[in-house]
């Protein structure tokens, strides 16, 4: 059986969600980690900013806009340094400006990924899969990308079954 590891960044607090600001007790792509452990027995890596971005939404989005234009490299609490002993690595995060948040990148620029298979995983408001597998292929040099998924956020805690069926059928 293929070992697998979720990498995701997710943000807790204000999100946009169907339409409006609301209050998350956690993030959407942590939620879909879990959902992702708990089907295929993953192990789960979060990537946390020194740094913390904006509790408010609308600010938060001009500093996640800011990076992305400075190819900015947030440091991180914590680097994991290799992903030597996994043959699938999930790599999840919500869509911000089309991508993945800067933080994600940090820690991909890290690692060697010759060899191994990686799969998007993206939570949005409407952009659906966007950049993501475009990304993984920039950042995650030597791996192969595999099939992605997108996950609404505001339908987060009702995709439980399909993230989980999603995650049988390609890392198992």
């Amino acid at each position: 059986m293929a070992k697998t590891l979720v990498i995701y960044y997710s943000r807790k607090g204000e999100n946009y969600v169907n339409g409006s600001i609301k209050n998350l007790p956690k993030g959407n792509a942590e939620i879909c980690a879990e959902y992702i452990k708990k089907a295929v027995g993953a192990d789960i890596f979060e990537i946390e900013t020194q740094k913390a971005y904006s509790t408010d939404y609308t600010q938060c989005t001009i500093e996640a806009k800011a990076e992305l234009k400075n190819g900015a490299r947030p440091k991180l609490i914590k680097m994991l340094d290799s992903v030597a002993e996994y043959d699938n690595i999930v790599v999840a995060g919500p869509c911000w400006w089309g991508t993945y948040p800067c933080a994600v990148f940090t820690q991909l620029e890290a690692l060697d990924f010759n060899g191994k298979k990686v799969f998007p995983l993206m939570t949005h408001e409407g952009s659906g899969i966007a950049g993501a597998p475009a990304a993984l292929k920039k950042f995650c040099r030597g791996a192969v990308v595999g099939e992605g998924l997108a996950v609404q956020g505001g339908a987060v805690a009702e995709s439980e079954a399909k993230v989980a069926a999603w995650a049988k059928k390609n890392l198992e």
